[in-house]
């Protein structure tokens, strides 16, 4: 990973292994979503290979890399949602441009969609009115619309309350149990990572490179590295226990 001459991240080696809660962490500058960025399309690696299923991302054809991005969904850290546009004309959005459904179809989809994240009678709404947390689901919402085999979320809970943002890990648990997708998460929040990470990568912005991957939870149990101890502890404010 690389701007120019500037090199973020180098040798970087994982595997997301089909049904993980991926977590993608380390302190802020580290490169977390610029590599989601790399994953998912949007910016090609300076060097290397995405690998989806043995397949290089980079590689393919336009035409097989549209076909895989379509089962891609994406919340991204902001939500993107469009803001002269209903909740529902939002979810409908990606079901009008890739698929055949009637608009019947489409509406009862989409609004099945909203459901699922619990803002059913929220239909008709625009982004700004309502709230940040709302806002959340309803992106979360339009990134399930095509019932997507992998879900990228790029800090999902920045700005939401405590509350909020255990609702939001709890509904991510239950959409990759219902859905059975892949969830591959960028995040720094702790709490976050040890309630539902069940894989993860450690960047390092001074190394520019990996320095662990596995489970959290066993990571803080069994590390030995004094730069993954301190920011899964918060720098020795938390217990080295599982959580």
């Amino acid at each position: 990973m690389a701007f120019g001459d500037r090199v973020v991240q180098r040798d970087l080696d994982f595997t997301i292994g089909e049904g993980d809660i991926f977590i993608i962490m380390g302190g802020s500058g580290c490169g977390k979503s610029t590599l989601m960025r790399h994953m998912i399309g949007l910016q090609p690696p300076a060097a290397g290979q995405v690998l989806y299923g043995g397949e290089s991302f980079w590689d393919m054809d336009h035409e097989r890399r549209e076909r895989l991005m379509q089962e891609i969904g994406i919340l991204y850290q902001r939500g993107a949602l469009w803001s002269s546009l209903t909740l529902l004309e939002n979810v409908s959005l990606p079901l009008e441009q890739y698929t055949d459904l009637s608009p019947a179809s489409i509406e009862e989809l989409a609004r099945l969609k909203l459901a699922l994240v619990g803002l059913a009678g929220f239909e008709e709404f625009l982004p700004a009115e309502i709230s940040g947390g709302m806002q959340k689901r309803a992106a979360l919402a339009r990134a399930i619309a095509l019932d997507p085999r992998i879900l990228f979320f790029d800090e999902p809970s920045a700005g939401l309350d405590p509350v909020s943002a255990h609702r939001l890990d709890r509904l991510i648990l239950e959409l990759r149990d219902s859905l059975g997708a892949t969830v591959v998460l960028v995040t720094h929040e702790l709490q976050s990572i040890f309630a539902i990470g069940s894989n993860s990568v450690f960047l390092d912005a001074g190394a520019r490179t990996q320095i662990a991957t596995g489970d959290p939870r066993r990571l803080l149990r069994e590390s030995t590295d004094p730069r993954v101890i301190e920011f899964l502890t918060r720098g020795g404010d938390l217990q080295r226990e599982t959580p």
